[in-house]
């Protein structure tokens, strides 16, 4: 096998594996607080927005240190031992005991009766582990040149002693490099564009589905509408990316067009939830709410939310990931890991004060936090676009 059809085998098993472990785990987070609402009457007592919460802010911490994990252990053992983790959290819902619950929530950093909860959870723990095992089919690249040789571009290629000190240094390096990208304007002003994409992942993850499952006048189909919910969000999450991530490309017109449509976007959606759902929905006992907002809650309404939801995300996201890969191509890592760090623990945040806010407030923090969020992004892309073209003027007059 070639190395281009080495590289792109590798690619598409990195792709279906994270698409299995994230489809079991963005299931479960999507309906832990429904299923654990149904079981806080029996022996278990805990909370899926508590648990959440635990799981984004160890999130955040660790990637301050995850790039320099990966220098000492390796990419494909990282995500193996992640793989375990995330499968490990799911299989807890299958026996739920409330120490092992916010156990498992630490290490990885429910919808009606007790048999059907079972039956969907020893599922998803099953995707999640086929998509840890199918780690094991990346295959490392082979080097083919011998040292000192130089590549096809001329560029010499420098080879390495794979001793303990070697990795233990370049991971101290990435650590201060990613402190100290962290301290620059660029990165501060885009750190309030991800803070939102933390607080928004919160609410359509995990806040959004637990609000349509506690409205009782949906009727019998308002559990069976949490599924339908995460359809749609994805929906919207796949059409935004595959459009937005072409467009970037061309990138003619900017990244702020991108981000202002999912910005309204969003509006819209939060202005609709707002009149559609009961402010009470959030944090609604098992028997759910009788409440009605502004409006008799529709069913089509919450889910063209849904759709809504994942669509404008996608926009923030695809516009965040062009923007931090064009301004740090030589730091990606470091720039990365910072943006997960703000994001998660942003979306910590907002599952802690979940437990306690009503509808209306979460909103209001959405909308205060998306707008700044906006402004920032627009400011560095505006800088970026001017030093472009002044580098563009610096090669035309040479």
């Amino acid at each position: 096998m070639s190395p281009e059809s080495k590289k792109l085998f590798s690619i598409i098993i990195l792709g279906v594996s994270f698409m299995f472990i994230f489809t079991a785990f963005q299931t479960c987070g999507n309906i832990a607080q429904t299923v654990i609402t149904n079981l806080n009457n029996t022996d278990f007592h805990g909370s899926g927005y508590t648990s959440m919460s635990i799981i984004y802010g160890v999130f955040s911490a660790s990637n301050l240190i995850s790039p320099s994990v990966v220098a000492i252990v390796g990419p494909q053992l990282s995500m193996v031992v992640s793989g375990i983790f995330y499968s490990l959290y799911i299989a807890v819902f299958i026996q739920p005991a409330t120490w092992a619950f916010y156990t498992a929530s630490v290490f990885i950093g429910i919808a009606a009766a007790e048999s059907d909860r079972r039956t969907v959870f020893i599922a998803l723990t099953v995707i999640s582990l086929v998509g840890t095992v199918l780690f094991f089919l990346i295959r490392k690249q082979e080097d083919t040149k011998a040292p000192g040789e130089e590549d096809s571009a001329n560029e010499q290629v420098i080879y390495f002693p794979r001793s303990a000190q070697n990795k233990m240094t370049r991971a101290v390096a990435a650590f201060k490099k990613s402190i100290k990208l962290s301290f620059t304007k660029e990165i501060m002003l885009l750190s309030v564009t991800t803070a939102y994409t933390g607080l928004e992942l919160t609410f359509f993850s995990g806040v959004y589905g637990t609000c349509i499952g506690a409205v009782n006048r949906f009727g019998s189909e308002e559990k069976s509408l949490i599924g339908l919910s995460g359809i749609f969000i994805g929906v919207g999450e796949i059409l935004g990316g595959g459009i937005f991530g072409l467009l970037s490309k061309n990138n003619r017109f900017g990244r702020n067009p991108v981000v202002m449509l999912g910005i309204v976007v969003h509006f819209i959606a939060f202005y609709l939830i707002f009149f559609n759902m009961p402010n009470n929905a959030p944090i609604a006992p098992m028997e759910g709410t009788d409440d009605v907002a502004y409006m008799i809650p529709s069913k089509e309404v919450a889910i063209f939310c849904s759709f809504l939801l994942g669509l404008g995300d996608s926009c923030f996201n695809t516009q965040l990931l062009s923007i931090l890969g064009f301004l740090y191509s030589e730091d990606s890592a470091p720039a990365f890991a910072i943006f997960k760090f703000v994001q998660s623990i942003c979306a910590a945040v907002a599952y802690f004060y979940s437990n306690y806010f009503l509808l209306q407030w979460q909103l209001l923090i959405m909308v205060v936090v998306g707008f700044f969020g906006t402004i920032t992004f627009f400011t560095v892309e505006w800088e970026a676009a001017a030093a472009l073209v002044a580098r563009g003027s610096e090669y035309s007059s040479i």
